[in-house]
């Protein structure tokens, strides 16, 4: 039985409801670890309708959590082009069993990238240069990182995890709101490029919604995919075709580039938190350094015994973010990075951080120092997916083009975009990037290295309760992800709760706090402007998508209100 949640509040909070009768970890089904009888079922949390549907068929058809992951991240890269993505990369964590591990398949710069390679000859940014065309394209992770999750850890055969891929993008399916409305917002960046403006602006003008979208091309792509696996986009005709597109409009991305790169399992970013155990993304992901912080700073600070809504509360949690993005600025690729998860995240530094926050009043920004040795003795158009299965192994991804649609071009033959990721590098250090960041040297340009990230795919568990939550939106991602979890872990929300109440944001720089509308009462505003708070409205702070299981085996997904993703449950087969 299937039961699917559309975007309507009504359908979600049915989805959420529904329970699903699990066998929690311990037992686990995959290619590397069989299982006799692995049990179907599970759920599935995404941004998309279709994407969801493709994963809950994977399920459906005795597919695990890696199964179900893949699907539903393949089926985004049709039917979400503006962050879904064969032209990107992203992370997922997973925990099999009592197994945590993390995939990084982050775009790595181009052999050809050199330090400034964006600034003119006056060591001065080039506008766009790292945000539009090729020349501002990483090299794809996507590819070869999809087909290594299902590879390590998947259980159908693959052409059946990419079937319902390539079903969306050669039969067609329905343009919802969002996508309409951003081929319309975005119609000068698509319109630049003439491959680009052929799919997605044809004759002139965007695709309206609830019209039917067909992708021959990009199914062409995924058919080959499915036969060939990540060799068949990393090499040949297809590899052949990014190179051609980009050195048509001035990139350096070449099919050499596409034919070396390879994903790496690392090590999660590990800690407890409020009596939940907690594994998230590492370097050269800054958002499992990022909440861990957040965590600890809280629990030093007795975070959970203050009022709920009241200034106290919402000011510490600003003041344990300017620190940790303070942090960030010395992070960047695992070999270059100018320090390292365990020394943030080491008992010493978070005395040290939690000591200088003052109850009473704001520290100035520009105050803050980042960590050092001596010290010791830092898109909106990203997309999250979290999958669970009836076994309890549990998959949490989040991909990135960047900015909306990458960086414009499409790729003529392969049907898909390329991203802009090389903005994510410091592309002049000391000066913000796309989304306001500060970053350091640590995060500059350099060929073969991996950019910094804020994507922070996470699970947390307690005893035999598990979470698997992430969160698009650029620098505010691990500010996102983080209060959905603490108001699970901390106040006992049930999930949609958690998810719908309002965020607010702190990235160190600017020095300002951003805060959704309703995020704070009256009199709470009023209390954190006394201290030295700048308030500044936002319309958003993420959008998380989570499921998780409950004592007694109850199965829960949550769609955020703040974007039009689905969430689904498929109970299991019933003998």
């Amino acid at each position: 039985m299937i039961q699917i949640a559309f975007s309507t509040a009504k359908s979600r909070r049915a989805a959420a409801r529904q329970v699903c009768g699990l066998m929690l970890p311990g037992g686990v089904g995959t290619a590397a670890h069989p299982q006799a009888a692995p049990r179907t079922g599970g759920a599935v949390a995404s941004a998309a309708a279709g994407a969801t549907e493709a994963g809950l068929e994977v399920l459906r058809a005795g597919g695990n959590a890696a199964d179900a992951a893949v699907a539903t991240a393949l089926a985004l890269a049709v039917v979400r082009p503006r962050a879904g993505n064969l032209g990107g990369g992203g992370f997922a964590v997973t925990r099999f069993g009592d197994e945590v591990r993390t995939l990084d398949f982050r775009e790595t710069a181009p052999a050809e990238a050199t330090h400034d390679m964006y600034l003119d000859e006056q060591g001065e940014p080039r506008p766009g240069a790292s945000l539009i065309g090729p020349l501002a394209a990483g090299v794809p992770g996507s590819p070869s990182g999809l087909y290594e999750l299902h590879r390590e850890l998947g259980r159908l055969p693959w052409a059946e995890v990419v079937a319902p891929a390539i079903r969306l993008a050669r039969v067609g399916f329905t343009v919802d709101r969002r996508l309409a409305n951003g081929t319309r917002e975005y119609a000068e960046l698509l319109g630049r490029f003439p491959e680009t403006a052929a799919v997605w602006l044809p004759g002139g003008r965007s695709p309206e919604a609830g019209s039917r979208m067909r992708l021959p091309e990009l199914a062409a792509t995924l058919e080959a995919y499915a036969e060939r696996g990540a060799q068949a986009i990393t090499e040949g005709p297809i590899a052949a075709a990014v190179e051609l597109a980009a050195r048509r409009h001035g990139g350096i991305l070449r099919a050499a580039d596409l034919a070396a790169y390879r994903p790496v399992w690392r090590e999660p970013v590990r800690f407890e938190a409020f009596g939940w155990q907690v594994a998230s993304m590492p370097l050269p992901s800054s958002g499992g350094i990022i909440l861990g912080q957040t965590c600890g700073m809280l629990e030093r600070l007795e975070w959970a015994k203050f009022s709920r809504f009241g200034a106290d509360r919402f000011h510490l949690l600003v003041e344990t973010w300017r620190r940790a993005y303070a942090d960030r600025v010395l992070l960047g690729d695992p070999r270059t990075s100018g320090a390292s998860a365990a020394q943030l995240l080491a008992g010493e530094w978070l005395d040290f951080r939690a000591d200088r926050i003052r109850l009473a009043k704001a520290t100035p920004s520009d105050r803050v120092r980042k960590w050092s040795s001596e010290v010791a003795s830092e898109s909106p158009e990203t997309t999250h997916l979290s999958v669970m299965d009836g076994d309890g192994n549990a998959v949490s991804i989040t991909t990135t083009l960047n900015g909306a649609f990458g960086c414009g071009l499409l790729v003529p033959g392969a049907g898909f975009l390329l991203n802009n990721e090389m903005d994510d590098f410091a592309t002049a250090p000391g000066q913000p990037n796309y989304y306001g960041l500060i970053q350091g040297e640590a995060n500059s340009v350099g060929a073969g290295k991996r950019m910094l990230s804020s994507m922070t795919p996470t699970i947390a568990w307690r005893g035999r309760e598990v979470i698997v939550i992430g969160s698009p939106g650029g620098s505010k991602i691990p500010t996102a992800t983080a209060q959905v979890l603490l108001n699970l872990i901390v106040d006992g929300d049930e999930l949609q709760a958690a998810v719908d109440r309002a965020r607010v944001h702190h990235q160190w720089m600017p020095d300002v706090v951003f805060a959704e509308a309703n995020a704070l009462s009256p009199e709470t505003a009023k209390a954190l402007e006394r201290r030295g708070h700048e308030l500044r409205p936002v319309s958003g702070v993420g959008e998380v998508h989570s499921v998780r299981v409950e004592i007694g085996g109850e199965m829960r997904a949550a769609q955020d209100p703040r974007g039009p993703g689905t969430v689904g449950i498929v109970n299991p087969a019933v003998d």
